[in-house]
């Protein structure tokens, strides 16, 4: 009794698509597939640090008669 067979493993696969159904097994293929892509964006945008954005100028905001303009310096 040592490793399974290849027959072992065809019936265990035609078990699982008989109590799940190929339509709830497709979704759960598409769905992993989506948080995989979610998960490898979040990482590709996630590793940038906040100096990296672009800020916009201070020319190309519009601002009205009441408001002040202020400078925000972070510490370091």
């Amino acid at each position: 009794m040592g490793s399974f067979s290849i027959w072992h493993w065809l019936i265990v696969l035609l078990i699982v698509i008989m109590v799940f159904g190929t339509k709830k097994l497709k979704n759960l293929g598409s769905d992993l597939g989506g948080a995989v892509k979610g998960f490898k964006d979040g990482m590709k945008d996630g590793g940038a640090s906040p100096e990296d954005k672009p800020t916009t100028p201070a020319a190309a905001v519009s601002a009205d008669k009441n408001t002040i303009d202020v400078e925000v310096k972070n510490k370091s």
